[in-house]
């Protein structure tokens, strides 16, 4: 069979992160007034029928969805924060089920979805390769995976303070975030094709920080 065919067991609540979701869900809501709410609305535009959300976090993509989508499946796998965006989904203007759960083991059928929607989570995953290849599963041929993610930085310098950062006190800080991956790649790898993207970082302007160079874009599952 398949590793695709079917997903595999796993506890809902495997990831915990209290500390750090009081503050993400503080600092997430002060970033929307600087320019990543207008990064959401890019990131959502035009998506529409079912779609599969990871990492929903405390919902702030919620409000961003067009009203051709007819179901949102949210899947976060943090308790504070999954608390969080049951409560933004009841302000949505689309159906919104927020569901306990793991990229690594999505508690969805296979080939369900019309698009998938992966933001600021690529970095937090325990095991990216096992996550993005459940977006695969889960999603039906051709459909649409839209990402917005911080990864790696083009330069040898920072690229090198990233790395030391995730081998050492960043994950443990930030809720398993990692600095240093490479979403692009790593969605090419899994057996999509990138249709469009674009780099940027954030802040523009400033001292660059580790999670500062970033990505959007569109992404194809390959048929099979």
């Amino acid at each position: 069979m398949s590793p695709r065919s079917k997903p595999a067991a796993q506890p809902p609540d495997s990831v915990h992160h209290p500390l750090f979701a009081r503050f993400y869900a503080r600092a997430s809501a002060t970033a929307e007034t600087h320019g990543i709410a207008a990064l959401r609305r890019e990131l959502l535009h035009g998506v529409s029928g079912r779609v599969i959300e990871i990492g929903a976090g405390n919902g702030l993509n919620f409000p961003h969805y067009p009203r051709a989508v007819s179901e949102v499946v949210a899947v976060e796998p943090e308790r504070t924060l999954r608390r969080l965006a049951v409560s933004a989904a009841l302000r949505a203007e689309v159906p919104v089920d927020v569901v306990p759960g793991v990229a690594e083991a999505l508690p969805v059928k296979s080939e369900a979805f019309d698009a998938a929607v992966a933001s600021l989570v690529l970095c937090t995953v325990r095991d990216l390769p096992r996550a993005l290849s459940e977006l695969h599963r889960v999603l039906r041929p051709d459909a649409e995976l839209r990402f917005l993610e911080h990864g790696l930085a083009p330069g040898p310098g920072m690229a090198a303070v990233q790395r030391g950062l995730d081998r050492t006190v960043w994950p443990r800080l930030f809720g398993g975030c990692h600095t240093s991956r490479d979403p692009l790649a790593s969605i090419e790898a899994a057996g999509f094709r990138i249709v469009s993207h674009r780099a940027f970082r954030l802040p523009e302007r400033g001292p660059a920080l580790p999670t500062s160079y970033c990505v959007i874009g569109s992404a194809r599952r390959s048929p099979e």
